[in-house]
């Protein structure tokens, strides 16, 4: 009870810096993971100086990248299970889970750069490209 009132009568923190610079490129951030392909728009404006805004297009990359290079090894593993009649739709079910991990890292990174946080995507975010 006595730690509830204590937590009641603390006053409020004022905003961090930090604060003001996720606040400041949410948006961005956001809009980078539902399209990719501007991950590098943060690094050619003032938001080149942000850790929020460079963490989130450095994993805005790694999703691009996992969507290009996946994407073409999905597409020959597919052909080449295609050549069997029988195994088109295991041909069918790859691309589906491939499309569906994509949507799901999307997701992922939409939650985290709307909730302010710099969580790393599952498996593709450890990569560090940017710098």
């Amino acid at each position: 009870m006595e730690e509830e009132k204590q937590e009641q009568e603390a006053p409020k923190e004022t905003p961090k810096k930090e604060d003001a610079d996720v606040e400041q490129y949410k948006a961005m951030a956001i809009v980078g993971y539902i399209l990719p392909v501007l991950f590098f728009i943060p690094l050619l404006s003032e938001a080149k100086n942000s850790p929020f805004a460079k963490f989130h297009a450095n994993q805005q990359l790694n999703l691009l990248l996992f969507w290009l290079v996946g994407g073409i090894a999905v597409m020959i593993s597919s052909f080449i299970l295609a050549i069997t009649i029988i195994l088109i739709p295991l041909a069918v079910l790859l691309w589906f889970a491939f499309k569906i991990s994509i949507v799901v890292l999307i997701i992922l990174g939409i939650i985290n750069a709307g909730k302010g946080e710099m969580k790393k995507l599952p498996i593709i975010g450890e990569f560090e490209l940017i710098k």
